[in-house]
Parts: C-alpha cells; sequence; structure tokens
C-alpha cells in the first residue's frame, strides 16, 4: 500500500506529478482523496477504523473515504464505499460537496488532501453494511447538529448509535463519546463539510 503512486499537486491543485504514497505522507505533498458521508434524516454515519489500522486506529471517521491513485479518476472513488462498507451505488447518485482541504499532522507523517467530497442521502439499516474487518470495525451514526456543536465547543459529548464487531459478532453500541473519539481532523474541516451538508436538507 505504501508503495502505491499518488499525484501529488501544489497548495493551489495544480497538477505536478506522482510520487509515491509513503513519501506524499513523510513529505506532505497535496494529493487527491475520495470521501463521501452517508446521511438519512438528521443523522450523520461515522465508520469505526479497525483496531488494526496504522493510522488512528479506533476512532470514528468519515463514512467512507480513500486515497485516488495516480491511475484513478473521482469517479473510481466510488469503490472505496463498497469496499468498506458494502454500500454500492452507482457514482451518479452521490450528491456533490465540492473539494474541500483536509489536514492531518503528526510526528513523521503529513496528510495534506484535496478531498473530493460527496453526500449519500437515503435510509439505511445495519444489514445494509458489509464491512471489511480490516479497516472497518464498526458503523454508528450521530445527530448532525449535535455533532456540529460538538465540534465548534457548544458540547463535550454526543450520543452514538449503531454497531460494532468483537470476536466476530456483532454488538450493538448506545453511548456518549467526546470529540477525542473521532479522528483529529481540524474543526473547520468538520464544520465545513456540515454546513455543505446543510445545503441539501
Amino acid at each position: 500500500m505504501e508503495s502505491e503512486r499518488l499525484k501529488i499537486f501544489n497548495e493551489k491543485h495544480q497538477y505536478i506529478g506522482e510520487k509515491a504514497r509513503s513519501e506524499v505522507h513523510e513529505k506532505g505533498y497535496w494529493h487527491e482523496t475520495f470521501h463521501c458521508w452517508l446521511v438519512e434524516n438528521n443523522s450523520l454515519y461515522f465508520q469505526l477504523r479497525s483496531e488494526d489500522k496504522k493510522d488512528y486506529p479506533g476512532l470514528l471517521d468519515i463514512t467512507a473515504a480513500g486515497h485516488l491513485l495516480a491511475k484513478e479518476t473521482v469517479r473510481d472513488g466510488v469503490r472505496e464505499m463498497q469496499e468498506e462498507i458494502g454500500i454500492q451505488v452507482p457514482f451518479e447518485q452521490l450528491q456533490s460537496l465540492g473539494v474541500i482541504e483536509c489536514v492531518a499532522e503528526r510526528e513523521g507523517f503529513i496528510d495534506k488532501e484535496f478531498a473530493h467530497t460527496f453526500l449519500l442521502k437515503s435510509k439505511f439499516n445495519e444489514n445494509d453494511f458489509d464491512l471489511e474487518d480490516e479497516e472497518v470495525t464498526g458503523i454508528v451514526k450521530a445527530d448532525l447538529e449535535a455533532f456540529r456543536r460538538l465540534c465548534s465547543g457548544q458540547l463535550d459529548e454526543i450520543n452514538i448509535q449503531g454497531f460494532k464487531i468483537r470476536d466476530g459478532s456483532k454488538v450493538q453500541v448506545d453511548e456518549s463519546v467526546g470529540l477525542e473519539s473521532f479522528v483529529p481532523h481540524k474543526a473547520a474541516f468538520y464544520l465545513t463539510v456540515l454546513e455543505r451538508i446543510g445545503q441539501y436538507k
């Protein structure tokens, strides 16, 4: 995976070449990703990252997301939904939220993404999700407005409901979590996503 080739860009989103994924994250090159958020009524879905993931294990994250490889188009990103969470829909069914800059940094890792971001509004039940257990070990949902207030510092905790897989069995989730339970994207990123989702209400 670290040897995969990614397109790299300058800060104005102008193409400047290709690099191995490992070098992209080591040196902090801008690159492209595909994000899709699932929304049902006033609830936003999150995936629970596997405890075996190298990056941000066990944290809640974008419903489905992944890197666009050098030879892929944005349309090809829809494969991430099927691979990670088992949701298969045509690209045309997604609503575009535009390209959102998404930056996360820690020691030895600089992730600077131009995220082609999409929305899928529908009704879902637990049986719709078929998780790739090496990547994703659960699906939960939270109230959209509550999550916005959490990101803006107005709430310390919000309720999440859904399920996770533990020792091969499905376990129900109904608990309160704080911002530390989510992948530490910048608050501005989450708030931008929520604002653009709100335009489709």
